[in-house]
């Protein structure tokens, strides 16, 4: 089993910035990748970012530009930086990974969901 543990949300204003962290644990041999997705009320959930441990990186098109993704392998952690939020950016963001262990051969993935936190962009 893993866990994820997010930090890093909270309420910012238009313009400010937020950064986002998540820290994979547990019974882990193998990161691909990782990421984050939100979910704003009634709406459905939609990938911001996501980030293979190749390097490859892909964003939403509404965050291209102002968010970042990076992560630290060493610490199974991936951190998302948010620049110029605007108040529809306001959501709950889920940390997403991609977590595979031995069996005993080949490696088995599956996807681990985080609790979520909450971005709140407002004046």
């Amino acid at each position: 089993q893993v866990q994820l543990v997010e930090s890093g949300g909270g309420l910012v204003q238009p313009g400010g910035s937020l950064r986002l962290s998540c820290t994979a644990s547990g019974n882990i041999d193998s990161i691909n990748a990782m990421g984050w997705y939100r979910q704003a009320p009634g709406k459905q959930r939609e990938l911001v970012s996501s980030l293979t441990n190749g390097g490859r990186s892909n964003y939403g098109h509404s965050v291209k530009g102002r968010f970042t993704i990076s992560r630290d392998n060493a610490k199974n952690t991936v951190y998302l930086q948010m620049t110029n939020l605007k108040p529809e950016d306001t959501a709950v963001y889920y940390c997403n990974v991609d977590s595979g262990l031995w069996n005993p051969d080949k490696l088995e993935f599956e996807e681990y969901w985080g609790q979520g936190t909450q971005v709140t962009v407002s004046s």
